[in-house]
């Protein structure tokens, strides 16, 4: 089976927690793309989700800081953070540790991934979670990326970890799809917050459309911060996923700049 479903969306808090707070027509057309990629995900019947997201020192700090770990639990907990922070009730998430072992031993063939059975879920996985399954009725399989602590993985690796998932992929029965969470450019917890590189961004989503593997990966750290601020780094979710998708058709739903949650609004659904 190859991929069943794939796109790339924001994992912002303010998403869920301030979602009041940005204008009426940013909210339509935000929530109103995320509306139409979870018609998309329901119809899509898939088996299990491979969501592909940042650390936020939920899990990993500079004692330990891979630069990709896969979850193999049965289950997770999330999210992390405070409810009365986040809004999200907190709750066990399935997980799909057969599928995600077999998968985590074809990608391995090319490229390394840390692996664990204790991971704990926050607002990078479960802030889309919430809004694409709210049922909690689709097994995920958590593969964290090193998006904060430098050395940070190359973008071309990031690229090449994507292949190597897609062709794990088609190796399955099962219906399995990939989201892509983060970015693209932020400044979180910092005097800028709020800010948007609306340049950076559209370059990147540019090169992202047409499957310009050059174009998103010739970005150097020091440029991606400068434009794109630290959040910028997540775009390395997005990278993996181009190299998961690559020849397939994307489709833009959403790109807005939204300073209430300190992010662009960016919903993306890929052909699949």
């Amino acid at each position: 089976m190859t991929l069943a479903f794939a796109a790339a969306a924001n994992h912002a808090p303010g998403i869920a927690s301030r979602r009041e707070l940005a204008e009426d027509a940013q909210k339509a057309a935000f929530f109103g793309a995320y509306a139409e990629l979870a018609k998309r995900f329901e119809a899509a019947r898939l088996d299990a989700l491979i969501v592909i997201t940042a650390e936020h020192f939920s899990n990993f700090f500079m004692n330990n800081m891979p630069s990709f770990c896969i979850g193999l639990a049965e289950d997770y907990l999330g999210p992390i953070e405070d409810e009365h922070f986040l809004k999200i009730p907190k709750r066990r998430v399935p997980g799909a540790a057969g599928l995600a072992r077999a998968i985590a031993r074809d990608v391995m063939a090319d490229i390394d991934l840390s692996h664990s059975e204790e991971l704990v879920l926050d607002h990078g996985l479960m802030v889309p979670l919430h809004l694409l399954a709210p049922q909690n009725n689709v097994p995920v399989i958590p593969l964290i990326m090193n998006c904060l602590a430098p050395p940070l993985a190359p973008l071309d690796r990031c690229y090449r970890l994507g292949q190597a998932l897609g062709r794990a992929i088609a190796q399955r029965p099962e219906r399995i799809g990939i989201l892509a969470t983060g970015g693209l450019s932020h400044w979180p917890a910092m005097i800028e917050s709020g800010r948007i590189g609306t340049d950076f961004d559209q370059q990147f989503v540019d090169a992202f459309m047409v499957g310009d593997r050059a174009g998103m990966t010739a970005f150097s750290d020091d440029t991606i911060v400068k434009e794109g601020g630290p959040g910028g780094h997540e775009i390395r979710a997005w990278v993996a996923l181009a190299g998961a998708i690559e020849g397939r058709s994307r489709e833009l739903l959403c790109y807005l700049p939204i300073p209430a949650y300190a992010v662009t609004g960016a919903v993306l659904s890929a052909g699949v």
